[in-house]
C-alpha cells in the first residue's frame, strides 16, 4: 500500500488493469496485461510520479454461476478460490499493485456501486423496460442481430442465447455526441489509433440504450442488489467498471474521491472489452458528473496456433507453470519485448527460451560478468572513477544519454517492445565498446605501465556506468533482474530513480563489487543440469 509520506503529494496517475472473471484460474493472456500495467506504473514511479496501480477480480458474472454448476461446488467456493488465484498473480509475476479489488469481498465496492447507480438514476438516465435480445454468457454482453455471425458470437464462436426479461436500462443514446467529441478531441486518448477509429465509428453509427441490471433469481444470489429494487441485481459490467471508483473511496460520500483528484486516469485493457471501457464507462461517468478516463491502452490477444488463449476456449496456459519452468524475469521479458503491445501474437515457449538465453543471458548477462570479473581481478573489486572521454566513450555516452527521451516516448505510447529495443541498443553498444577497447589486453601490459593502468580503470569505469544505467532503466520492466544487477555493482536496489541515463550521471562512486557470478544463467543449461 502507499506510504503516509506519499499520501501528502498529489496523485499523478491512477493506472488499472481490467478485473477478470473468476469462473476459472488465471491464464497467460491476463499475465500480459498485468505485466504491461505493472511496467507502466513502475516506470512513472521511477520518473518521480506518485502512482496508484490497481487490479482485482470480477466476481459477479453468470459464468461463475455456471462454472459452479459444472463442478457441483457452491458459487462462493468457486469465486473465492479463483479470486485468490488472481490475487496471487501479482507476486508471481513480480508485479506490484497498490490495490486488489474483489467485487464480492472488498467492503468498499458495494457502496461505490450503489452510489454510482443512484447518481445515474438521479440524473434521469436509468429506467425500466422489458426486452428480448441475443446474449453471450462468455462475453456477458448483448449483441444486435447484425453483429452476430449466423447467430454466433464473433468473439467466442459460440451460439448466443435469447434472453427476455424486464431490467433497468441506461440512456446511452443521450451521450452519443459528448462521447464522439471526447474521442475526436483526444480528451479520451485511445491507443492504438486503429482502436480509436473503431470506437469512433461505433459511436457515430448510433448508440442504443443498454441493460444495467438482471433479475435477481437468475443471478442465483450473486451480485449487488439494485438500490430500492430487490427484484434486480446490478449487471456485471456496471458493477465491475465501478471498481475503478471503489479504490479511490467513491463509496464514502463524506470524503473526496481520488478519481476526481488524480492527475491522469489510465486503463490498460484487452481489445475484447474496448466497447465497455470506451463507450459505456465514459457515458456512466458523464451521467454521474465524474471525470472521464484520460487514456485507454488496448492490447491484443495472446494466441495458440492462431486461436485466442482463454478460459472458455480450453487452451489456457498457466502462468504458474511458466514461472516454475523459466522464471518470472524470462516470462516478463518475452511478454514485453517479443509480444507486440497492440497486436495478436502466438505464444511460443521455444521463443521465450531463445529470447532469454540469447538476449538476457548471452548479451546482458555476459556483459555484466565480463566487466565485474575484470574489476575484481585487476582492481581488487573496487569500482574506479571515470576518466577523460575519448571518441569511443563519447559515442557510447551519446547513446546512453539519449536513452531516457526514447523511453519516455515509447512508454508514453505503450510501446514496451520498442522501449526494450532502445535499452538493448545500449547493451549491444557497450558490448562493442568492451570488444573494441579490450580491457583484458590492457591488463596484461598495465602491470608495468601506469598510463595503461589508468586507461584500464577508465574503460572498466565506463562499463560499470553503462551497467548502472541499464539497471535503472530495466527496473520498470524486469525488477528482479535490475535489483540483482544493482547488488552485483555494489549499490542498493531501491529506489532506482530514473532522472538521467547519462554515463556521467551514473558514474561509479568507488563501490565494492560483490564476487562476480552469472547474472542470468541460461535456461537450457539450468534445465539440462
Amino acid at each position: 500500500m502507499t506510504h503516509a509520506s506519499e499520501e501528502a503529494r498529489p496523485l499523478a496517475r491512477y493506472i488499472s488493469t481490467t478485473i477478470p472473471y473468476v469462473n476459472a484460474a488465471p491464464h497467460v493472456g491476463f499475465a500480459l496485461e498485468l505485466v504491461q500495467t505493472d511496467s507502466l506504473a513502475r516506470y512513472y514511479r521511477a520518473r518521480g510520479d506518485q502512482v496508484r496501480a490497481s487490479t482485482g477480480s470480477d466476481d459477479h458474472s453468470l459464468k461463475s454461476v455456471r462454472a459452479a454448476a459444472l463442478t457441483g461446488e457452491s458459487v462462493t467456493a468457486v469465486v473465492r478460490r479463483n479470486s485468490s488465484a488472481f490475487r496471487a498473480q501479482g507476486p508471481l509475476l513480480q508485479a506490484r499493485f497498490d490495490e486488489f479489488i474483489s467485487t464480492s469481498g472488498d467492503l468498499r465496492h458495494r457502496p461505490s456501486v450503489e452510489r454510482l447507480f443512484r447518481a445515474c438514476k438521479a440524473n434521469g438516465d436509468l429506467y425500466r423496460r422489458a426486452y428480448r435480445a441475443a446474449y453471450c454468457v462468455d462475453c456477458e454482453q448483448f449483441y444486435r442481430d447484425e453483429e452476430l455471425e449466423q447467430g454466433v458470437c464473433p468473439e467466442h464462436g459460440r451460439a448466443t442465447e435469447v434472453l427476455e426479461e424486464e431490467n433497468w436500462f441506461f440512456r446511452l443514446s443521450r451521450y452519443q455526441e459528448k462521447l464522439a467529441a471526447a474521442i475526436r478531441s483526444g480528451t479520451i486518448r485511445i491507443l492504438p489509433a486503429a482502436r480509436r477509429q473503431e470506437v469512433l465509428s461505433f459511436v457515430e453509427r448510433g448508440l442504443s440504450d443498454f441493460s444495467v441490471s438482471r433479475v435477481a433469481s437468475r443471478a442465483h444470489g450473486l451480485g449487488i442488489g439494485v438500490p430500492d429494487d430487490p427484484s434486480q441485481v446490478v449487471y456485471v459490467w456496471f458493477d465491475a467498471l465501478a471498481n475503478y471508483l471503489s479504490v479511490g473511496g467513491y463509496g464514502d460520500p463524506s470524503a473526496p474521491c481520488e478519481w476526481e483528484r488524480v492527475g491522469r486516469r489510465v486503463h490498460v485493457l484487452g481489445k475484447g472489452v474496448l466497447r465497455f471501457h470506451a463507450v459505456y464507462w465514459p457515458a456512466i461517468l458523464l451521467s454521474a458528473g465524474l471525470p472521464l478516463p484520460d487514456e485507454l491502452r488496448v492490447h491484443g490477444y495472446l494466441t495458440l496456433e492462431g486461436k485466442k488463449i482463454g478460459k472458455s476456449a480450453g487452451n489456457a496456459v498457466d502462468p504458474r507453470d511458466l514461472v516454475r519452468d523459466y522464471g518470472a524475469t524470462a516470462l516478463r521479458y518475452y511478454l514485453l519485448r517479443h509480444i507486440p503491445p497492440f497486436k495478436d501474437a502466438d505464444f511460443a515457449r521455444q521463443r521465450l527460451v531463445e529470447a532469454h538465453d540469447s538476449e538476457l543471458a548471452d548479451e546482458l548477462g555476459n556483459l555484466s560478468l565480463r566487466v565485474t570479473s575484470l574489476v575484481q581481478r585487476h582492481l581488487d573489486g573496487i569500482a574506479p572513477a571515470l576518466g577523460e572521454f575519448a571518441e569511443r566513450e563519447q559515442q557510447l555516452e551519446q547513446i546512453a544519454a539519449g536513452l531516457l527521451a526514447r523511453l519516455d516516448r515509447h512508454v508514453g505510447d505503450h510501446e514496451f517492445d520498442l522501449a526494450l529495443d532502445a535499452i538493448w541498443e545500449l547493451v549491444r553498444a557497450t558490448n562493442r565498446y568492451i570488444d573494441a577497447t579490450q580491457p583484458w589486453q590492457l591488463a596484461r601490459s598495465a602491470i608495468t605501465d601506469a598510463a595503461l593502468r589508468a586507461r584500464l580503470a577508465s574503460v572498466l569505469a565506463v562499463g560499470l556506468a553503462a551497467l548502472h544505467v541499464l539497471a535503472a532503466c530495466l527496473a520498470a520492466f524486469l525488477p528482479e533482474l535490475a535489483a540483482k544487477l544493482s547488488l552485483a555493482l555494489g549499490r542498493a536496489v531501491a529506489p532506482l530513480a530514473l532522472n538521467s541515463t547519462s554515463l556521467v550521471w551514473h558514474a561509479p562512486r568507488g563501490e565494492t563489487l560483490r564476487p562476480p557470478e552469472p547474472l542470468v544463467p541460461r535456461i537450457r543449461e539450468r534445465r539440462s543440469a
